[in-house]
C-alpha cells in the first residue's frame, strides 16, 4: 500500500506540473547593421494592459540567444534592451503552445540614449551554468593591470596559492585547453605560463566542471578553457581592425604585449605575441629530514637559497576564410618559449644515528630547464542548413613540446666523495589528432551530437647522468635512461541534448581505447605493450526555478592517463637530500563526480553555490620511503603508485555584490573535506581544507578605479602529511584616459610583508620530513596599454571543434547568463 500510496503522489505531483502552461521564448538578438548578435541584452516580458511591472526578466546568453520561459496564456509584450541601442518591443500571444521562436530580432544604435545619460550597466562579469563556469576577464578592471595567474584567483571553482599552485574544483587533477584546443606546454607549466601573459591577452577562463561526452575524459577536476582575444562568432558585413598595446615594468618583472585582429572582405585574421621576464631573488628553502633507523634518529638539515631567472615568449596568429554562407575553414599556429634559470649555494648540516658525529658542507648548484612548444590546427565546417543548427566538422590538430632540464651540483667546500654530479635530461613530445564532429538539430530543442577521434602521441626521453672527475664530466650509463611511449587512442561518442519546458538535460557516452608501447632502445628486455579500454557516461540536468535561478545536477566519471614525466624511470638525483623517479607501470586513475549546482541572479546579486563528491580507487600519489639507491642505504625515495582510495566532499560558493555604481564585493571561496587511504603504505590522512579570495572593487574620484582583494587558505592534506597555510593582499589603481585609448594601472602585491612563508610536514614509518619554503611576494608594477583601430569588434576565426583533451598527467604547480552589476 505504501508504495502505491508512494506512485500515486509522483503521478499527482507530475500530472500537476503538465497542467500548468509553460512556453519558451526563442530567437537571436543582432545588430541591424553589422548583423553581430548583442549577447547580454536584457529581456522583459509585460501581460498586455500592464507595461509597469515585467512577469519575467533575463538576459540573452552570449552568443545572443534568447531563451525565456513564460506562465499561461494570452497576449504578451517583450521588449530588449541593450546599453546605446534602441529598445525593441514584440507583441505576440501564447494559445498553448510550447515554443515561440521569434528568429532573428533586429536592434540598431540609439544616438539620443547616449546623450546626457551616465551609463551604469556592463556585460556581466561570470555566465553561470550547470556544468560549466565563464569569467569574462575583459569586464574585469583588474584585468588591466594583472597577469593571467592573478586572475584566476577570481575565477569560479579556482584556487591559486602563493606558490602558485592551481587546483580547479579542489583538485590538481585537471585538463587545459587554449581556445579549445590542446597545449602541451600549458598543461605541463601552467603556473609559470600563465604569470607570464598579461590578463588583457585573455577574453574569458571557462570552467568546465562537467564536460559531458563531446569531451575527452581525460581531467580528473574538469577542464580551464583559456580564450584569447579574438572572436569565434559570426562574421561580420564590415571591414575593420582592432588591437591594442601593453607594456608592464615592475620589480620583479617586465613584459610586453600586443594584440590585432580584422577581416578584410572574407578573410578574417587575428594576432597577438607577448615577450616577458621574471627575476626572483632570494627564494629560499629550508629542510628539516629525520630518519629512524634501527631505533636512532638520523638528522639532516638543509638550506638553499636561490635567484631565478625566467625569460618567456608566446605568439599566435589565426586565419579564418567564408568559402561560402554555409562553410567556413580556418586555420592557426602558435608557439610558446619558456626557461628557467636557477642558481644557488646551498648548505647541508648532519648528525646522529648514521651520521655519527656528522658534517657540514656546501656547493654549487645550477638548473637550467627550458621548453619550446608549437602547435598547428585547420577546420572545416559545414552547416546543413541556413539556420545553421546542424552541421559536420573536419579537424586536425599536431603539437610538439620539446623540452631540456639540466642541473649540476658541485664545488663542494669541503670536498665531498661521490656527490659531485651532472644531469642533462631531455624530452619530446609530439601529437597527431584528426576529429570528425556531427551536429544534429532534431527538433527546435533537442539536437544530438555524434563524433570520432583518433590520436597519436610520440613521447620519447633521453636522460644522462655524468659524474665528475676533476673538472671531467664522464657519464655514468648503469644511471642514464632512454625511453620512448608510444600512444594511439581512438574515441567515439553520442550525446543527446534536450530543453522541455523549464527542465534541460544533456545525456552522453563515450568509448576510448588505448594501446601504448614502452621501449627502452638500450634495454630492450624491458619493454612492454598494453592496451585498455574505458567506456564514460556523464549526464547533466537543470531546471530553471525562475527566469533568475536555476539548480542542477552533475554526473560524470574521469580518467586520467599517467603522462611521461610520471612514467620514466629515470632516478634524479639532482636533490642530494633524495632520489626520484617515475614508475612505468602505473595503471589509468579512474574518479567519479556527482555535485548539486544552485546559481541565482538578480540585478544586484549573483551566486554560485556547487556541492560535491568524489570518490577515486586508484588514485595516483605522490610517497616516499627510506630504501637504497646507488649501493647506499637509508636513502629517500620518491616516486608514485596507484595506492591510494580518496574520499572528497567540496563546496564551492561564488558571490559578488553590486553595492552602487561605484562600488562592487566579490567572493570566491571552498570549504572541502578529504579522507585518503593507503593498504600499500599501511597509512590513512584526512582532514578540512580551505581557502578564500575577497575583493572590493571602488570606482574614486576623477573615476580612477581601485581594487583590493585578499587570499587565505588552510592546509592542503595528501596522504602523507600536508602543506601549510597562506595569506596575502594585492591592490590596484586604474585610470582611462582619451576615450578609454589610454589605460594606466599600477598593482602592489603583498604591501605587508616581504616574503610568503608555507610550511609542509610529510611522514612516513621511518622518516619525518619539515620544509619551510620562503618566495618573495612584495611586488610592484607598472602598465600603460594603448588601444587602436577602426572598430571596436574584436575578429577572429571560427571556434575550432577539436577539444583534444587526450593529453597526460604532468607535473603542475595542474544556460543561463548571469552578471553582477546594476540595471
Amino acid at each position: 500500500m505504501k508504495k502505491l500510496f508512494l506512485l500515486a503522489m509522483i503521478t499527482l505531483l507530475f500530472s500537476g506540473n503538465m497542467m500548468a502552461q509553460k512556453t519558451t521564448i526563442s530567437g537571436t538578438l543582432k545588430d541591424s547593421i553589422q548583423n553581430a548578435t548583442e549577447p547580454y541584452a536584457t529581456i522583459r516580458v509585460y501581460k498586455t494592459g500592464n507595461l509597469q511591472t515585467p512577469i519575467a526578466m533575463s538576459l540573452t546568453d552570449g552568443d545572443g540567444k534568447i531563451k525565456q520561459v513564460v506562465d499561461g496564456k494570452g497576449k504578451f509584450m517583450i521588449t530588449f534592451n541593450s546599453v546605446g541601442k534602441k529598445l525593441v518591443k514584440r507583441e505576440f500571444t501564447i494559445n498553448g503552445e510550447p515554443t515561440v521562436d521569434f528568429g532573428n530580432v533586429y536592434t540598431s544604435e540609439d544616438s539620443k540614449a547616449l546623450k546626457g545619460v551616465e551609463i551604469v550597466a556592463q556585460k556581466p562579469v561570470v555566465k553561470m551554468e550547470t556544468d560549466k563556469m565563464t569569467y569574462n576577464v575583459q569586464e574585469d578592471v583588474d584585468s588591466k593591470s594583472m597577469t593571467l595567474l592573478d586572475m584566476m584567483r577570481k575565477v569560479p571553482m579556482v584556487t591559486v596559492d602563493g606558490q602558485d599552485n592551481i587546483t580547479v574544483n579542489g583538485s590538481k587533477s585537471f585538463k587545459i585547453l587554449v581556445d579549445g584546443k590542446e597545449n602541451p606546454m600549458f598543461q605541463a607549466n601552467a603556473s609559470q605560463v600563465f604569470k607570464s601573459i598579461p590578463a588583457s591577452m585573455v577574453k574569458n577562463v571557462e570552467v568546465i566542471t562537467n564536460p559531458g561526452a563531446k569531451y575527452d575524459a581525460e581531467g580528473t577536476a574538469g577542464i580551464l578553457n583559456i580564450k584569447f582575444n579574438h572572436d569565434s562568432g559570426q562574421k561580420q558585413s564590415m571591414d575593420g581592425y582592432s588591437g591594442n598595446v601593453s607594456a608592464t615594468v615592475g620589480n620583479k618583472s617586465d613584459r610586453v604585449a600586443a594584440y590585432i585582429g580584422g577581416q578584410q572582405g572574407k578573410l578574417t585574421y587575428s594576432a597577438n605575441a607577448t615577450v616577458g621576464y621574471q627575476n626572483m631573488k632570494g627564494i629560499s628553502v629550508d629542510l628539516d629530514q629525520t630518519k629512524i633507523i634501527n631505533g636512532q634518529n638520523s638528522v639532516m638539515k638543509y638550506h638553499q637559497t636561490t635567484d631565478q631567472k625566467v625569460p618567456f615568449e608566446m605568439g599566435n596568429l589565426n586565419l579564418g576564410y567564408e568559402i561560402d554562407s554555409l562553410s567556413t575553414i580556418n586555420a592557426g599556429i602558435g608557439l610558446t618559449s619558456y626557461e628557467a634559470k636557477l642558481n644557488g649555494t646551498p648548505t647541508t648540516t648532519t648528525e646522529g644515528g648514521m651520521y655519527g658525529a656528522g658534517t657540514s658542507f656546501s656547493n654549487h648548484m645550477s638548473s637550467r630547464q627550458s621548453s619550446v612548444g608549437f602547435n598547428g590546427n585547420i577546420d572545416y565546417q559545414r552547416f546543413f542548413d541556413s539556420e545553421h543548427k546542424s552541421s559536420i566538422t573536419l579537424s586536425y590538430l599536431f603539437s610538439n613540446s620539446p623540452s631540456k632540464n639540466k642541473s649540476s651540483r658541485n664545488q663542494y667546500e669541503p670536498k665531498q666523495d661521490n656527490l659531485d654530479m651532472y644531469s642533462d635530461l631531455e624530452t619530446n613530445g609530439r601529437t597527431h589528432t584528426v576529429q570528425v564532429d556531427l551536429v544534429n538539430a532534431l527538433s527546435k530543442n533537442t539536437t544530438l551530437n555524434t563524433g570520432l577521434k583518433y590520436i597519436y602521441r610520440h613521447n620519447n626521453s633521453d636522460s644522462k647522468y655524468y659524474n665528475f672527475k676533476g673538472d671531467e664530466q664522464v657519464l655514468n650509463a648503469d644511471n642514464s635512461v632512454k625511453y620512448n611511449n608510444d600512444q594511439s587512442i581512438l574515441a567515439g561518442y553520442a550525446e543527446y541534448v534536450a530543453t522541455m519546458g523549464k527542465f534541460s538535460t544533456k545525456a552522453g557516452l563515450r568509448y576510448e581505447h588505448t594501446w601504448e608501447s614502452i621501449k627502452y632502445p638500450e634495454q630492450t628486455d624491458k619493454n612492454f605493450k598494453k592496451d585498455y579500454g574505458c567506456l564514460v557516461p556523464s549526464f547533466t540536468l537543470s531546471y530553471a526555478m525562475t527566469s533568475m535561478s536555476n539548480l542542477g545536477v552533475n554526473y560524470s566519471l574521469h580518467i586520467l592517463r599517467p603522462g611521461i614525466s610520471y612514467l620514466n624511470p629515470y632516478r634524479d638525483r639532482s636533490d642530494p637530500t633524495y632520489v626520484s623517479y617515475g614508475n612505468p607501470n602505473l595503471d589509468v586513475e579512474k574518479s567519479h563526480f556527482i555535485s548539486l549546482v544552485y546559481n541565482m541572479y538578480s540585478p544586484k546579486f549573483m551566486m554560485n553555490m556547487t556541492l560535491g563528491q568524489n570518490f577515486c580507487n586508484n588514485q595516483i600519489a605522490e610517497y616516499s620511503f627510506i630504501g637504497t639507491d646507488l649501493g647506499k642505504d637509508n636513502v629517500l625515495n620518491t616516486t608514485r603508485r596507484n595506492n591510494t582510495k580518496n574520499r572528497w566532499t567540496n563546496f564551492n560558493m561564488f558571490a559578488r555584490w553590486t553595492i552602487s555604481k561605484t562600488s562592487s564585493l566579490m567572493m570566491n571561496g571552498s570549504v572541502d573535506y578529504g579522507d585518503m587511504r593507503s593498504k600499500e603504505l599501511n597509512c590513512s590522512n584526512s582532514g578540512w581544507q580551505s581557502s578564500i579570495y575577497a575583493s572590493l572593487e571602488q570606482v574614486l574620484p576623477l573615476n580612477i578605479k581601485w581594487s583590493l582583494g585578499l587570499y587565505a587558505k588552510t592546509r592542503d592534506y595528501n596522504i602523507q602529511g600536508y602543506s601549510g597555510g597562506m595569506k596575502f593582499l594585492n591592490t590596484s589603481l586604474t585610470k582611462q584616459l582619451f576615450k578609454d585609448r589610454l589605460t594606466l594601472s599600477v598593482q602592489y602585491v603583498n604591501p605587508m610583508s616581504s616574503k610568503l612563508k608555507v610550511t609542509s610536514y610529510s611522514a612516513g614509518t621511518n622518516f619525518i620530513n619539515r620544509s619551510q619554503f620562503s618566495v618573495p611576494l612584495h611586488m610592484i608594477s607598472f602598465t600603460a596599454s594603448w588601444k587602436f583601430g577602426n572598430s571596436n569588434k574584436q575578429y577572429g576565426q571560427h571556434k575550432s571543434n577539436i577539444t583534444n583533451d587526450f593529453g597526460e598527467k604532468e607535473k603542475q604547480s595542474a544556460g543561463t547568463s548571469f552578471g553582477g552589476v546594476g540595471m
